[in-house]
C-alpha cells in the first residue's frame, strides 16, 4: 500500500509538473511569506498536549470519512479550539484531499500548516512551500537514505520543518542522522493498515532531548492522548475522531489529557 501510494502521489505530482514547471513552482516557493517555527510551536509544554488537527475526508482503509465542503471553516474552527498545527491532506486518489484544500487553509489560519502527503521529489517540497506549507511529511520507510536527506536538506532549505515519521528504532535512527528536528511514530503500518498502538511507547526511548515527539494514529479519546503523553509524547496527529465528532470539544479534552 505504502508502495502504491508514494508512487501514486508522484505521478500525480508530474502532471501538475506538466501545467506548472519546477522553476515556476520554485520560484513561487520562494517568493511565498517566510514558513512558520512549526518546531517551536510544538515543543513540549508541560501545561497541554499540544494537537495537530487533521483535515481529512478519506483514508484507504475506511474509505469516506467526512465530506468536509470547507477545509478552511473546519481549520478555524481547529485553531480557535487551540489547535498547534493543521494537517491537510493533500493526497488525491486515496484521501481525496488537494493542493487547493492546503492553499485555503494556510489562507485561514496563523498556525503552522503540515502538508501531509507521500512526497518523494523535490518538486513535491517545493509546492508544498509555494501553497504556504510550514511543515512537510516525510515518511522514513518510503525513501532510502540519500533521497530522505535530499528531501530533508530541501525542506531546511526552505525554512520549513520536516515531520519525519517512523515506524521501528531503525527509522528513528534514520530520522535522527539527517537531523529531523520533529519526529512522529505512527501506530499505523503503511503497508498493511494494521494499528499498533502501543508501538510509540516501545520506540520513543530511541529518540533523545531534543526533537519534538509526535504520537500519529490510533487517537480517538483522552485516555488515548492521555496514554501517549505518559510514555513522552509533546503531541498527537489526529484527523478521524475530529472531523466525526465534535472538534472543538474534543480538541479542549486532549489538550488536557495527561498534562
Amino acid at each position: 500500500m505504502l508502495v502504491e501510494l508514494t508512487a501514486g502521489s508522484a505521478e500525480d505530482a508530474q502532471r501538475r509538473e506538466a501545467d506548472r514547471p519546477l522553476l515556476e513552482v520554485e520560484r513561487a516557493a520562494l517568493a511565498a511569506p517566510p514558513a512558520l517555527d512549526a518546531a517551536a510551536a510544538l515543543a513540549h509544554d508541560p501545561q497541554r498536549t499540544k494537537v495537530i488537527a487533521e483535515v481529512k475526508r478519506a483514508s484507504p482503509s475506511r474509505g469516506d470519512i467526512a465530506p468536509i465542503a470547507d477545509p478552511a471553516a473546519l481549520a478555524a474552527d481547529y485553531a480557535s479550539a487551540g489547535a498547534a498545527a493543521i494537517s491537510v491532506l493533500t493526497e488525491e486518489r486515496r484521501f481525496k484531499g488537494s493542493l487547493r484544500d492546503l492553499e485555503v487553509v494556510r489562507a485561514a489560519v496563523e498556525v503552522p500548516v503540515l502538508r501531509k502527503d507521500f512526497v518523494s521529489t523535490p518538486y513535491q517540497v517545493l509546492e508544498a512551500r509555494a501553497a504556504g506549507a510550514d511543515l512537510v511529511l516525510l515518511i522514513v520507510a518510503a525513501l532510502d537514505d540519500a533521497r530522505l536527506g535530499e528531501l530533508a536538506a530541501l525542506v531546511r532549505d526552505l525554512r520549513m520543518t520536516a515531520l519525519v515519521e517512523t515506524h521501528s528504532e531503525q527509522e528513528v535512527d534514520r530520522a535522527l542522522a539527517v537531523g529531523a528536528e520533529v519526529i512522529g511514530v505512527n501506530a499505523r503500518d503503511l503497508d498493511t493498515f494494521a494499528l499498533d498502538r502501543d508501538l510509540f511507547g516501545r520506540i520513543v526511548e530511541r529518540i533523545p532531548a531534543g526533537p519534538v515527539k509526535v504520537a500519529e494514529s490510533a487517537v480517538r479519546s483522552a485516555a488515548d492522548v492521555a496514554a501517549y503523553r505518559a510514555t513522552g509524547a509533546d503531541a498527537v496527529l489526529v484527523g478521524e475522531a475530529l472531523v466525526t465528532g465534535d472538534p472543538a470539544a474534543l480538541i479542549h479534552e486532549f489538550e488536557r489529557a495527561g498534562a
